[in-house]
């Protein structure tokens, strides 16, 4: 059986948080928005943290590339897809965070199998792209409990997620696309 040692933590934390997907689901669907909130900002921490030790201590490792987005990724989609369920965001801004997440994943697997294994590094527009959207289900998380979030704030929140999800998704189309076609006119 491998060793723990102390470069195993940001991995650690990183399936942690595919576990706090739980919670926080259960949270969401049964309107406890306060807890449902709690959950989610420790998962937030938890991005945060294992991020950080990984690039202060130089503890990045394959595993943790792919942990950390899928953490990510799951958090958001779960979140997103149940609140589009609770009508509290369009079902079409859940549709759209949900359909990126997979044109990427699915361009990141035919990039795999097609060329090689790759390096996936996300864009700023994609990194502000995350922040939009959890800070968009934070806002409505904190809106029934603690205090109200005027409308038009919500509204101009939900455009710019919307926003930035088209982009960025555009973004990584065009970006391996390119990447795909520079790369296999040299393998000929």
């Amino acid at each position: 059986m491998p060793t723990l040692r102390p470069c195993h933590i940001p991995n650690l934390i990183s399936a942690a948080r595919i576990f706090l997907v739980i919670p926080v689901l259960k949270a969401l669907l049964s309107h406890d928005f306060h807890q449902a909130l709690i959950w989610f900002t420790i998962a937030g921490l938890s991005d945060g943290l294992d991020g950080f030790l990984a690039r202060y201590f130089g503890w990045q490792s394959r595993l943790g590339s792919y942990l950390d987005p899928i953490a990510d990724k799951l958090l958001l989609v779960t979140s997103y897809l149940s609140l589009a369920w609770l009508e509290l965001i369009p079902f079409w801004l859940a549709l759209l965070v949900v359909a990126r997440d997979l044109l990427i994943f699915a361009g990141a697997t035919a990039y795999y199998f097609l060329m090689k294994p790759f390096d996936g590094q996300p864009s700023l527009i994609s990194k502000f792209n995350t922040f939009c959207q959890l800070l968009l289900v934070g806002l409505i998380l904190i809106n029934p409990d603690i205090f109200t979030i005027p409308d038009a704030t919500l509204q101009m929140m939900r455009w710019l997620v919307a926003a930035t999800t088209l982009v960025s998704g555009l973004i990584y189309t065009r970006s391996w696309g390119m990447r795909y076609y520079r790369e296999s006119k040299v393998d000929r």
